[in-house]
């Protein structure tokens, strides 16, 4: 899991010209009819822009998002993290 939360948090700040680690990475477990269906990654950077990311376990693909709704990469992972040892909570973190 950490790989992917690092691999998120570097493709948007390196895509964006941003200082890796400068800016707060949220997170959020994504659900489809009761069930975690992905996680909602979001990168708080200057001036209140936000970055997004979905990380999809049906496709196990990430999708990127800039700050003004555009996708702009897509990338096929080929592991995934299981995700439902990651809702001890640890995940829920607000995305505002």
């Amino acid at each position: 899991m950490e790989q992917l939360r690092d691999y998120v948090n570097d493709t948007l700040c390196e895509r964006y010209q941003l200082q890796v680690d400068a800016f707060r990475l949220t997170e959020r477990i994504l659900r489809r009819g009761g069930a975690p269906c992905g996680i909602y990654f979001c990168l708080h950077g200057p001036r209140a822009v936000k970055f997004t990311a979905i990380w999809e376990t049906d496709c196990n693909c990430i999708l990127f998002y800039g700050p003004t709704g555009e996708r702009f990469q897509k990338t096929q992972l080929l592991d995934a993290p299981v995700l439902e040892l990651l809702e001890s909570g640890s995940l829920e973190q607000a995305a505002a």
